[in-house]
C-alpha cells in the first residue's frame, strides 16, 4: 500500500443546457491552472480530517459530517461486502470550490475521497463501483441520486448519461468542439441544490416533457454531427431555468448581457447560482464575462470568473 496519495478532481457544470440531471461537464480553466478540490489521504490508526484551502472555513465544525469521512463510510461498507479489511484513512480536504455554488463542489470533495482511497487500497471497486458510490454520496447534499456532476468530475469531458442494462445509468462521452470556449462566473451567493431542486415538480406537462426530450435529443444531435444552428438553438435549459431564475438575483439580467455581447447560450450552472456562457474563441469570452461579471455588480454580487475549456482527464492522482 502506498504511503500517502494526493487526489484531484475537477469541478463540474451539471445540468449542462439542455441536459437537466442527465448531461454534465468537466471544466479545465484555459490558464492551465487546476480548479477542483484535492484531497490527500494514508493509512493511519485512527481516521482524521484537516480541511485547509480558501473555503475551508465554511465546512462543517464537526468533521464527521464533511462529505470527504462521509464518503469514506461507504468505501468502508463496499469493502466489508467484499471481505476486504480497511484500515483508518488521515485526510486532508484542501476545498478550493465555494459550496452551493452550481461548480460541483459536493462532487469534487467525494470524487477526490474516492480516487484516493481507490489507488491507497490497491484498487478495489470498478469504475461502476466508484461511480455509484458517488452518486450516494452526492445524495447526501442533493437529497437525491444524480450523476451529473460526480460522473463528469471523475470521468472527464462532456458525458450524457443513459440507461444501463441494470437499470442504472451509465455515462457515454459527447465530441465538444475543441474552439468553443466555456465563460463560467460565480456570484457570490449561496444556492444550496436541494433547494433548487424544491422549485422543480415532480409532474410535468405532457407539452413541457416533450419540448425538453427534443431540445436534448436535439443538442445532442449537433454535437454529433458538428451542425452548429441547431447547437446554438438548443444550447438551453426549457425545464429547470425558468423555474430556477428568480433564486439567482440579477441573473436574468446577466443572461441578456452576454447574449449581448456575443455568447450562443448562456443558462445557470447546475443548480446555480453560477451561470456559463458558451462563445467562439477567447476574446469573445472574455467579452461575455465582462457584461456577466457588471450585470451581477449593479445588482449588488460581486463575482468570480474563469474562461475554461472540457476536461478531458476527469480526476487524477497528482504528484
Amino acid at each position: 500500500m502506498s504511503t500517502a496519495i494526493r487526489a484531484y478532481a475537477p469541478a463540474s457544470i451539471g445540468n449542462f443546457a439542455a441536459g437537466f440531471d442527465l448531461m454534465g461537464a468537466a471544466l479545465a480553466p484555459l490558464d492551465g491552472s487546476l480548479w477542483g478540490d484535492v484531497v490527500s489521504a494514508k493509512a493511519a490508526s485512527e481516521t482524521t480530517l484537516i480541511a485547509t484551502g480558501p473555503y475551508a472555513h465554511l465546512m462543517p465544525p464537526d468533521p464527521t459530517q464533511n462529505l470527504v469521512l462521509r464518503t469514506f463510510g461507504f468505501i468502508q461498507q463496499a469493502l466489508v461486502s467484499k471481505g476486504v479489511p480497511c484500515p483508518g484513512m488521515a485526510f486532508t480536504l484542501e476545498k478550493n470550490l465555494p459550496r452551493s455554488s452550481g461548480l460541483g463542489s459536493s462532487a469534487s470533495s467525494i470524487v477526490a475521497t474516492l480516487v484516493a482511497c481507490q489507488i491507497l487500497l490497491g484498487e478495489p471497486f470498478t469504475r461502476s463501483e466508484l461511480l455509484q458510490m458517488a452518486g450516494r454520496a452526492e445524495s447526501l447534499v442533493s437529497g437525491s441520486v444524480h450523476l451529473d456532476n460526480v460522473a463528469p468530475s471523475l470521468h472527464g469531458g462532456l458525458l450524457l448519461l443513459v440507461p444501463g442494462g441494470d437499470g442504472s445509468s451509465k455515462p457515454r462521452a459527447l465530441p465538444w468542439p475543441s474552439e468553443l470556449v466555456i465563460a463560467v462566473v460565480h456570484p457570490h451567493f449561496e444556492l444550496p441544490t436541494e433547494q433548487a431542486r424544491q422549485v422543480i415538480p415532480n409532474l410535468l406537462p405532457m407539452p413541457e416533457v416533450l419540448a425538453f426530450a427534443q431540445n436534448l435529443a436535439a443538442f445532442v444531435h449537433a454535437l454529433h454531427t458538428q451542425d452548429q444552428e441547431i447547437f446554438v438553438r438548443c444550447l438551453r435549459d426549457v425545464l429547470a431555468e425558468p423555474r430556477r431564475a428568480d433564486l439567482v438575483p440579477g441573473f436574468r439580467t446577466a443572461q441578456k448581457a452576454a447574449m449581448q455581447n456575443g455568447a450562443l447560450g448562456c443558462t445557470l450552472s447546475g443548480s446555480g447560482p453560477s451561470v456559463f456562457a458558451v462563445t467562439e474563441g477567447i476574446e469573445h469570452g472574455e467579452e461575455v464575462v465582462a457584461a456577466l461579471q457588471s450585470a451581477f455588480n449593479a445588482a449588488g454580487l460581486a463575482s468570480e470568473a474563469r474562461l475554461c475549456g472540457v476536461d478531458p482527464l476527469g480526476a487524477r492522482v497528482l504528484a
